[in-house]
């Protein structure tokens, strides 16, 4: 997200609660009343935001997350592709020695 997204959603934020406090003010609660409850739908779509934005980092379903693991798939998805086929044999010679000393 840029820096001009994250300012564009604050402001549109903050309108939002203005225009929950006059609505709420024109369905008939007091200014009192009509701001507690304006306060209290922001709290709370904040919260499920905040919700979502955990889930989503712990998941790692990120953008930044997604974008590395395809960069590091490319970088070396073309490393494979610049080996010899006699240093690919040798790499793939190194692996079955290993797998079979674990065994």
């Amino acid at each position: 997200m840029r820096r001009i997204d994250a300012i564009g959603i604050g402001l549109g934020f903050f309108v939002a609660g203005g225009v929950a406090y006059i609505g709420l003010q024109l369905v008939g609660l007091d200014g009192q009343q009509a701001g507690i409850w304006s306060q209290v739908l922001l709290i709370s779509g904040l919260l499920g935001w905040l919700a979502t934005y955990i889930f989503r980092a712990v998941g790692k379903k990120m953008t930044y997350h997604q974008q590395r693991e395809d960069y590091e798939q490319a970088f070396f998805q073309k490393r494979l592709d610049e080996l010899t086929p006699e240093e690919l044999a040798k790499i793939e010679a190194e692996i079955e020695q290993e797998k079979q000393t674990q065994v």
